[in-house]
């Protein structure tokens, strides 16, 4: 049974049909339909909404915009392909990874929105490997000697031996990491835009969303970003990211409040379902806490994480349920993460039955990256601590894991009141606990056998 208890009213759509083909659209894979979609969605706007349609077929174009009261509708065998052209993606001051940044548009964008929503049984391809990096050490040799002879440029300097798309994207790569002021400088930006890749579908400051039943794949970074949204439901989509693609979230919900995300399928690079809430300094100051937030039954198939709350958690995360949901093969199973420097309190979470297999690391993991203590000489504020507390995992089963549970907070703040109940797990080595406080077990059972 829930303990969170709230309804989510997305408001009915005009019956009005707009199709694209009416406004010059052509599919084929090759006419950018860039002007004859918008045209659509803008007239279906201004008329009081409706349904904006996509026929089957091949849809290519560059960045969608997103209107209040407009429902995108791909009917079954409909494929949107964005284009590969940096120059159609101008850039915006909006979030990546919790700070404010320039980056450049969302494939499929929405801003100040209401009544919006994407449904249907399309897909919709960002064409993320024109934008990617990749690492060396994911590939085969086979494999890498192709993707270098494709073109693009190898750094053999970085830490992990990277493959560019272009010169300048490695460039603007290490320049960043030793400057990340530059995200912030418009003009150092616009020279290096083909780096600052996009999340597939990003929705600002909007309220009353629905997704339901696309495919979202194939994204320059992550693939759904709802920032400081409200009024969210996700439900029978399948999000899919190469496993190998870098920042290949599923869906990070972020500072938002109000959200279900139901009956769904993941199978990415990275984090699959993801809350998050700002990072450090900005995080804090724009202070929206990610709240009130609902997942059940869905599945995950790769991920680095199942389900995920950080590590960008600086505003705060509250109020969240976690039920009915299966995964398979991911990096960990429920990873709770931060780092000094965040700030922010995650509390009030509540996750029940999980059933897990083929976990690589840990079936359930909360870390804080590292203790205050190595950080000799470095002051540290009290606002840049921060907190995992009140959370309860109970009615687990994982039948193959490398460790079961880890708990690693830090020496300044412990992590405090985490509630296991009827958890079994089979793993190869036994989990650890540091650095905590009232952690709570009833009918705990770890088997551990080094023959997995």
């Amino acid at each position: 049974m829930n303990r969170l208890n709230f309804d989510i009213t997305i408001m009915p759509f005009r019956e009005s049909l707009y199709f694209i083909t009416d406004f010059g659209a052509k599919s084929g894979g090759n006419f950018k339909n860039t002007k004859a979609i918008n045209q659509a969605i803008e007239k279906c706007s201004q008329e009081g909404g409706g349904k904006v349609v996509v026929p089957r077929g091949i849809w290519y174009t560059g960045p969608i915009i997103l209107k209040s009261n407009v429902n995108l509708y791909l009917e079954d065998g409909a494929v949107i392909l964005f284009s590969s052209d940096f120059d159609d993606y101008p850039l915006i001051y909006t979030s990546w990874e919790g700070f404010f940044t320039y980056r450049c548009i969302s494939p499929v964008y929405a801003e100040n929105c209401e009544n919006i929503a994407i449904t249907g049984n399309g897909v919709i391809d960002g064409n993320g490997s024109a934008w990617r990096p990749i690492k060396k050490f994911k590939m085969t040799v086979d494999v890498w000697n192709e993707l270098i002879s494709s073109g693009g440029i190898v750094d053999e300097e970085a830490e992990d031996i990277t493959w560019w798309p272009t010169e300048s994207a490695m460039w603007a790569d290490r320049a960043i990491r030793k400057d990340s002021s530059i995200i912030k400088n418009e003009e150092l930006c616009k020279k290096y835009r083909d780096y600052l890749r996009p999340v597939l579908v990003n929705f600002t400051n909007c309220k009353n969303i629905l997704l339901d039943g696309p495919t979202f794949q194939n994204s320059p970074a992550w693939c759904i970003h709802p920032w400081k949204c409200s009024n969210i439901i996700v439900k029978n989509i399948n999000v899919r990211n190469p496993w190998f693609s870098q920042n290949g979230d599923g869906i990070d919900i972020d500072s938002c409040n109000f959200v279900k995300i139901l009956d769904s399928t993941f199978d990415v690079g990275d984090d699959a379902i993801c809350i998050k809430s700002g990072k450090n300094k900005d995080g804090r100051d724009l202070g929206i806490k990610c709240e009130n937030v609902i997942i059940e039954n869905c599945i995950v198939y790769h991920g680095h994480g199942g389900f995920v709350i950080g590590s960008e958690m600086s505003g705060g995360v509250k109020n969240i349920e976690v039920n009915n949901c299966t995964f398979i093969g991911t990096d960990t199973g429920i990873r709770f993460k931060s780092c000094i420097g965040r700030g922010g309190v995650v509390e009030d979470v509540y996750i029940n039955n999980i059933d897990m297999t083929l976990i690589e690391n840990e079936a359930i993991i909360f870390t804080m990256g590292y203790d205050i203590d190595t950080k000799e000489g470095q002051k540290i504020n009290d606002e840049e601590i921060p907190e995992f507390k009140d959370i309860t995992i109970e009615n687990v089963n994982c039948v193959m894991a490398d460790k079961p549970i880890c708990i690693c907070g830090l020496n300044v703040k412990h992590i405090h009141d985490i509630n296991f109940k009827n958890i079994n797990i089979k793993s190869k080595k036994m989990g650890e606990i540091k650095y905590a406080d009232n952690i709570n077990q009833f009918n705990v059972n770890i088997d551990v056998d080094n023959n997995l």
